[in-house]
């Protein structure tokens, strides 16, 4: 299993009680796929340039550890989510 970094930014529309859900949602099936280690919310920030009509967004952080196949998976999930406007994933080097 590799480690890998995650980071999600979550629409400004959307209420604390979505993004509880989305957090959990996420967690679960990283969970039932790999380990997560920490989940940082970063809290709603100003975006760099607007996306879709966003001005902000909140962002969470996921640390997990996971095989490579899932990483498509989770992408896909991803993008198929409506209130998520961004994401990134990233392998961490080995230390």
């Amino acid at each position: 299993m590799n480690k890998y970094e995650s980071i999600i930014i979550i629409g400004q529309n959307v209420e604390e009680e979505g993004i509880n859900a989305l957090i959990s949602r996420f967690t679960d099936l990283i969970n039932n796929h790999g380990k997560v280690s920490e989940v940082t919310q970063m809290g709603k920030r100003k975006l760099a340039y607007e996306i879709g009509k966003n001005k902000e967004g909140f962002y969470v952080l996921f640390n997990f550890e996971a095989k490579p196949e899932f990483i498509a998976e989770l992408e896909r999930n991803y993008r198929i989510t409506d209130d998520i406007i961004k994401f990134i994933v990233v392998k961490k080097d080995e230390e």
